[in-house]
């Protein structure tokens, strides 16, 4: 999470400002030193941070240890984790537990464990025996379960930093969070003068804003996602007397903003309420905290107009209103602040003209976003601003439809987004060399700009050229791209010419997208040059021939997509190599042979999409190894035989719910997101996936020659939302226990040679939203339920001895019984050759045992027919008397 390095860089810089002192001449005291060493000892150092605590040294020359300068003894233990890449530095973090042993430095005021990993263990109780703490840093180090109240005890604390994981997401578990039953325990730190706790539960402290404001020397105040619920809106005032920097971003407060915070006007600097779902209008109040240089409110549901009170605030240099329901127009108010360095509104409901005018006052500015609004920016073409802005974010609002000009005389910007703002026409010729010149990302993506990028060179490190107009061969690219996008444009030319350029050094390229263009030719050899590649879509182009083994070479590959070329020949051996590849899109290609047994090495592969080769064999029983597939596709091949028993290994979609964590490969998120997509057939239409790629999933086996039945062991993928087996030659039943399937949407199993009456437990499925099961062998009544009969009749076409709603012909008693005899006839079908056998036998034993009787026993015929005459005579005696009778009273009426 971003958030979490900028709130230590916030309050790391409080340590500069505490007393640190050098042990000079000296020996460090001996007890000290071999407290030191047992502490050492209960730690678990992977990284060799402490190699330099040895008993032959020393202790006031150890890493992290810091003496006094006079007397010698231990002060300060710096042993934060120096490093903050939460991916590179996880192996410099201490863990294990924090010893006792720490008591027996008496002096001790300065402990900073900071950024290491302690498993969730709680924080040690003895911490608050420690009198002569002043500061005290465990932020994101993994510390879990009830704060102890003996931190209480620490009268001299000045810093206190609790809570968080800095690594949790590199963890299989995640550790316990920190909590507290209540805080009455702070309110004893009469010193504290900072307090930063950081995802620690306080939801059951209600009185947290007034125990807080007890702490008199209180100058910072950060309670950053501590699941607290409201800021006592109905408190009127606080005692917050030297509060300068007051945080409380991502807590669910779902109300206005308290009115207490009106009354921190002669101190407060800084107010954070990022992400509190806060509602109701921004209050005209707010412009009474005139000392005020930073108002974060963005991402809340706040309505209304922006006040104009806000133009009061003459020291503001940042404001933050962005993914808020704010409307109507901006006040002239807003132009009026000379220090603002940051103006963000965007994702709001603004309207009216951005000009000229209204921005000539804004001399400091150097982040400015009005990104999706309905703002209209609207400036003369020799417009000259009178700022130097570093980023600007105007996509998805009016900027076109011209090129903006005064673009040229930015010379400062690191970041440029003019994506979907309505520009067309004809990229001028200043632009390529100007935009090389910005060393962040620029995005100019989703307009109707055109040009020719044949002599073009690009140098940003990420560039976002996709979906334009642009024509020409594709252009050259500097070393330090790391992202480029460039599809949905009309490039052409072969693509060898641009994967085998000259780099100015070795490529940095991580990501890069052509898909949708008129690309043609072979894929050239040429992958060595390409050794960072980790996302690479060359999809939807004209490229042919062999899909080189080279491609292997790029082991970092994450996601790789080749789909709707004309690429032959089979998979190549190599692939196997892919270990990292979570997304494999070979789909609309003409693709030959099995699909390969190694299939089931690539272990971290999502989705594997085949379909519409001319892959022929079976479905490889390897292909069950592919536990994290949440998109399984082989759909409008040759394959043939069973379907293989053992999809129910594919755990993801066992489970109805997963960590977002497991889909890195669908997302890569440096400079600017690029977000895999995949056009998957779910619901009978080609639709895209995109942003919830991740929640997809799929098996899609149609349009093949499958047979057998389908396997059981299916209906245990709980989280299968969209399962098409149509167009197979598929036997037997519709699964009985189909409806332990509670995540499906879709269900598509037409077109197969299924029998039987469906099974009842369809009806569970209540989120089914798509359903086909036409042209089968399907009989009864189909099933009651509001689910069922809300799909029309084409769901149920093509099955005759089928009945009831939806349908026309109705259910009557001859069709209950018809139903009943089918399955008794069906029963029968299948019983054992064995017993079928065995009747037949039987039966024939009977028959001659009483025919040969009457033919070979001339007294038994005899008999036998003058029974049978008897009977007859007497039956028409009987019927002819009852005729009489019936007449004579007929003839009496």
């Amino acid at each position: 999470m971003m958030v979490f390095p900028l709130f230590w860089f916030l309050f790391s810089t409080v340590s500069s400002t505490l007393p640190t002192q050098a042990n000079t001449f000296l020996p460090c005291n001996e007890t000290e030193k071999h407290a030191l060493l047992r502490f050492k000892r209960a730690l678990y150092d992977p990284g060799n941070r402490l190699s330099s605590w040895s008993a032959h040294n020393d202790c006031c020359e150890w890493n992290g240890v810091h003496c006094h300068n006079i007397t010698s003894r231990v002060i300060e233990l710096h042993l934060g984790n120096p490093c903050f890449s939460k991916i590179s530095c996880h192996e410099f973090a201490l863990g294990g537990k924090v010893s006792p042993a720490l008591l027996q430095l008496e002096f001790l005021n300065y402990l900073d464990l900071s950024r290491n990993e302690f498993g969730g263990t709680p924080i040690p109780s003895f911490l608050g025996s420690i009198r002569s703490l002043t500061y005290l840093d465990l932020l994101g180090a993994s510390f879990g379960g009830l704060i102890p109240p003996q931190l209480g005890n620490l009268s001299n604390l000045h810093y206190l930093s609790l809570g968080g994981s800095y690594y949790s997401s590199n963890s299989e578990k995640e550790p316990p969070p920190l909590y507290v039953e209540n805080l009455h325990w702070i309110s004893h730190l009469s010193s504290l003068e900072y307090l930063l706790m950081f995802q620690v539960d306080l939801h059951k402290e209600v009185h947290w804003v007034e125990l807080t404001s007890m702490l008199s020397s209180l100058s910072n105040l950060a309670l950053y996602d501590c699941q607290l619920d409201n800021m006592s809106p109905s408190l009127k005032y606080v005692n917050f007397t030297s509060l300068t920097f007051l945080s409380v971003a991502w807590n669910p407060f779902i109300h206005e903003i308290p009115n207490w915070l009106f009354n921190l006007n002669t101190s407060l600097l800084y107010l954070n309420l990022w992400g509190n779902q806060m509602t109701g209008q921004i209050p005209e109040c707010l412009g009474q905290l005139k000392r005020l240089e930073s108002l974060s409110l963005d991402y809340n549901s706040f309505d209304g107009p922006i006040p104009s009170s806000l133009g009061n605030l003459s020291s503001l240099g940042f404001l933050y209103l962005y993914g808020n329901r704010l409307n109507g127009t901006l006040p002239s108010s807003l132009w009026l602040l000379p220090n603002l360095v940051c103006l963000d509104i965007g994702n709001n409901s603004l309207v009216g003209i951005v000009s000229e005018a209204h921005l000539k006052k804004l001399s400091k500015l150097k982040t400015l976003d009005m990104s999706s609004t309905s703002l209209i920016f609207k400036v003369k073409p020799n417009w000259v601003p009178p700022f130097q802005l570093e980023h600007l974010f105007m996509s998805s609002c009016h900027l076109g439809p011209d090129f903006p000009t005064w673009l040229q005389t930015q010379t400062s910007l690191w970041y440029l987004d003019i994506s979907n703002s309505g520009i067309i026409g004809v990229a001028p010729t200043w632009l390529w060399k100007w935009a090389s010149r910005i060393n962040g990302p620029i995005d100019l993506s989703n307009n109707q700009i055109s040009g020719n990028l044949s002599g073009v060179w690009l140098n940003n490190t990420s560039i976002h050229l996709n979906s334009n107009c642009f024509t020409g061969l594709l252009p050259a690219l500097s070393s330090n791209v790391i992202v480029l996008n460039m599809a949905n444009n009309l490039f052409l030319g072969p693509i060898s010419q641009f994967l085998c350029q000259k780099l100015n050094g070795a490529s940095q390229l991580e990501a890069l997208d052509l898909s949708n263009n008129d690309l043609s030719g072979e894929l050239p050899q040429c992958w060595m040059s390409w050794p960072s590649l980790s996302h690479l879509n060359l999809g939807n182009n004209n490229l042919s021939g062999k899909i080189p083994d080279s491609l292997s070479s790029v082991l970092s590959l994450e996601a790789l997509h080749l789909q709707n070329n004309s690429f032959s020949e089979s998979i190549p051996s190599s692939f196997r190599n892919f270990t990292s590849l979570g997304l494999l899109d070979l789909s609309g290609n003409q693709l030959l042979g099995n699909i390969p047994n190694w299939i089931g090495e690539l272990t971290s592969l999502n989705v594997l999409c085949l379909r519409s080769n001319k892959f022929i064999g079976e479905i490889p029983l390897q292909i069950c190894r592919l536990s994290s597939l949440i998109v399984l596709d082989l759909a409008n091949n040759e394959l043939s035989g069973f379907i293989p028993k053992c999809l129910n290994n594919f755990s993801l979609m066992a489970a109805i719910k997963t960590s977002d964590g497991l889909f890195t490969a669908l997302q890569y998120s440096r400079y600017k997101i690029y977000v895999e997509s995949l056009m998957l057939m779910t619901v009978g239409r080609e639709l895209e996936y995109k942003g919830i790629l991740k929640y997809v999933r799929m098996i899609d086996l149609s349009s093949n020659n499958l047979s057998g039945s389908i396997p059981i062991e299916l209906s245990q993928l709980a989280g299968l939302r969209f399962l098409n087996l149509s167009r197979n030659h598929l036997m037997g039943s519709i699964l009985e226990k189909i409806g332990r399937m509670k995540s499906l949407l879709s269900l598509d199993l037409s077109m197969n040679h299924l029998s039987g009456e469906i099974s009842q437990s369809l009806a569970d499925l209540t989120f089914l939203n798509d359903l086909n099961l036409s042209y089968n062998q399907l009989w009864g009544r189909i099933p009651l339920s509001t689910q069922l009969q809300s799909f029309d009749a084409f769901s149920y076409i093509g099955n005759a001895q089928l009945c009831g709603a939806p349908l026309t012909k109705n259910c009557t008693v001859d069709d209950e019984f018809q139903s009943m005899d089918a399955n008794e006839e069906n029963e029968g079908f299948e019983m054992p050759w064995f017993y079928i056998s065995s009747m037949g036998l039987g039966f024939i034993v009977g028959l001659w045992g009483v025919c040969g009787a009457l033919i070979f026993k001339k007294n038994w015929r005899y008999a036998y027919f003058q029974f049978v005459y008897y009977m007859r005579d007497r039956v028409y005696v009987v019927v002819a008397t009852r005729l009489n009778w019936f007449c004579d009273n007929l003839r009496g009426l």
